[in-house]
């Protein structure tokens, strides 16, 4: 589609800073409250510039979570066009820039917008039960987050401290503690009953699960950041967004070592080396292949459990992409 107005947005807590943009001349900057009404009013002063058609005008915007919702749900509604990009991404497009600020951010993003219009991706919002799958998976995150700043404490000044004071801090914070861990149940249970009773939720979640080493945590996990695989589908791209996949850096003479991104998600990395010890303590193969590399090829041990990173990676995505559980020797069958 060809669109005529490119229209930038830099989106804050409290308000949202347009570019307007028609073609790649710049037209006018406009700073509204971040709430539904202002979009609304806005937007109605957009339908009376001249041969403005809001299905041939882009809203971009950077990704800032929840700040978004307000635009991006009249923008659904209204069947606009919009698309949300990584802010890193925006930025390092643009090549050397000085200075910021939101009026300036909006004419860049604006014009990001304009530079890529033929590669940009039109954002489509997610199906309800993932975004409660989200929610309820942040929810969890950030109990455990608390749960750990009470209990690491109490357990590393156990050797250092009185006894006597140890204990009566212990007992101080024990209904605190007993109060989280009743909420974690809560939220587990609540994520088991979301992914229950929705089918195509639940079949995805069984495929994932049947992989030795994959857990329902870095599953739940999987499911929200590639969408259930409508976002991300190439194990490779999964592989990179995880910080899992190695790069070559060469320059004429110069050949260094494949190293990993720090580019990444860190949660979803995080997750996937636990599943990695996991499956190489309890899967064979895993464990053959890890003391292989590691004990006769003499292999960095990170470095190969980076490779069962990947193995778990590429283990999914081919069960998800032939509608299959993980089977230990299956045999793919020939046409």
């Amino acid at each position: 589609m060809e669109f005529t107005y490119f229209i930038g947005c830099d989106v804050s807590k409290n308000e949202l800073d347009f570019a307007v943009m028609r073609g790649k001349e710049f037209l006018f900057h406009k700073e509204i409250a971040n709430e539904p009404s202002a979009v609304k009013t806005f937007i109605n002063e957009l339908k009376k510039l001249p041969a403005f058609d809001l299905a041939k005008a882009l809203f971009c915007m950077e990704h800032t979570g929840i700040y978004n919702n307000h635009l991006l749900v009249y923008l659904h509604k209204n069947k606009a066009n919009c698309c949300l990009e990584a802010a890193t991404h925006i930025k390092n497009s643009l090549g050397n820039i000085r200075g910021k600020n939101d009026k300036v951010d909006a004419m860049r993003i604006a014009e990001y917008a304009y530079k890529n219009r033929e590669e940009l991706r039109l954002w489509q919002p997610k199906r309800e039960v993932i975004q409660k799958l989200a929610h309820w998976a942040a929810t969890r995150t950030r109990l455990i987050d608390v749960q750990k700043q009470l209990k690491i404490p109490l357990k590393e000044c156990s050797g250092f401290i009185n006894k006597s004071a140890i204990n009566q801090t212990l007992a101080i914070c024990q209904r605190t503690l007993n109060s989280i861990e009743a909420d974690l149940k809560k939220v587990n249970d609540a994520i088991d009953e979301l992914i229950a009773s929705d089918t195509e939720l639940k079949r995805l979640f069984g495929i994932i699960t049947s992989i030795n080493g994959v857990g329902t945590v870095t599953a739940t996990q999987i499911l929200i950041t590639t969408n259930e695989f409508k976002d991300i589908k190439d194990p490779k791209k999964f592989a990179c967004y995880a910080g899992v996949a190695p790069f070559t850096k060469e320059s004429g003479l110069f050949k260094g070592k494949a190293r990993v991104s720090h580019m990444s998600n860190k949660k979803v990395k995080t997750l996937l080396h636990m599943s990695a010890l996991v499956a190489i303590a309890h899967n064979p193969d895993m464990k053959t292949y890890y003391e292989r590399k590691v004990n006769e090829e003499k292999k960095n041990k990170m470095l190969v459990i980076n490779a069962v990173r990947n193995k778990l990676i590429l283990h999914i995505f081919a069960c998800v992409n032939q509608n299959r559980k993980y089977e230990k020797n299956y045999t793919r069958l020939v046409a």
